[in-house]
């Protein structure tokens, strides 16, 4: 056990580089390599056999399942999932005698968005806050938020709540999250959350 007295932990399998950012009470796993100028936030979950590449940003309260490895570009908000063995890619066209490290695409994964295991998430698109993509997913263009995503290459099949239950709208585009009872709204074919109904 490691780290303790910088308020995360980190496994004696884990390498840490120079220069990474660990809040605290954040526990990183066995086999996981941080890089060199990474940032993980506080209260992060870094499952076994992670990759963090450099300049990688994951905000608070992040998930990282086992054996997934997030590239340089790719942004994680506050709450992220990020399932087992899912993939992000960084360049949009590979070629191993090719340099294209000038070429690399964000992906922004906003607040509270999962992405299921093994799903691909194709670089240079925004998944939206509390979005869902299922297991196996690929994601080819900007997904909305509050989007249920699925197949290859993804479509959307529905809207989830932030509990991630499937919301059913009635016939005023008015929808109630059957866990939380949190209000929706889907207007102009987005969804809102709303306080009070």
């Amino acid at each position: 056990m490691m780290g303790d007295e910088n308020g995360f932990f980190v496994h004696p399998s884990a390498v840490i580089d120079y220069d990474c950012r660990i809040g605290e009470r954040t526990k990183i796993w066995h086999f996981s390599h941080l890089m060199s100028g990474c940032t993980v936030g506080c209260d992060c979950n870094i499952g076994q056999n992670v990759v963090i590449s450099p300049q990688v940003i994951l905000g608070n309260n992040v998930k990282v399942q086992n054996n997934v490895s997030v590239y340089t570009g790719v942004l994680c908000e506050d709450d992220v999932f990020l399932g087992p063995s899912c993939v992000f890619t960084n360049v949009i066209n590979p070629r191993s005698f090719i340099n294209r490290k000038e070429e690399f695409r964000s992906t922004l994964v906003e607040r509270g968005a999962t992405i299921g295991a093994n799903a691909t998430i194709v670089c240079g698109h925004t998944i939206g806050a509390y979005a869902m993509i299922g297991a196996g997913t690929v994601i080819t263009k900007d997904v909305p938020p509050y989007a249920l995503m699925i197949g290859n290459p993804a479509r959307q099949i529905g809207w989830v709540s932030e509990y991630g239950c499937t919301l059913s709208f009635d016939e005023n585009d008015e929808a109630i999250c059957p866990e939380s009872g949190q209000y929706y709204k889907k207007r102009d074919g987005k969804v809102f959350r709303l306080s009070l109904k």
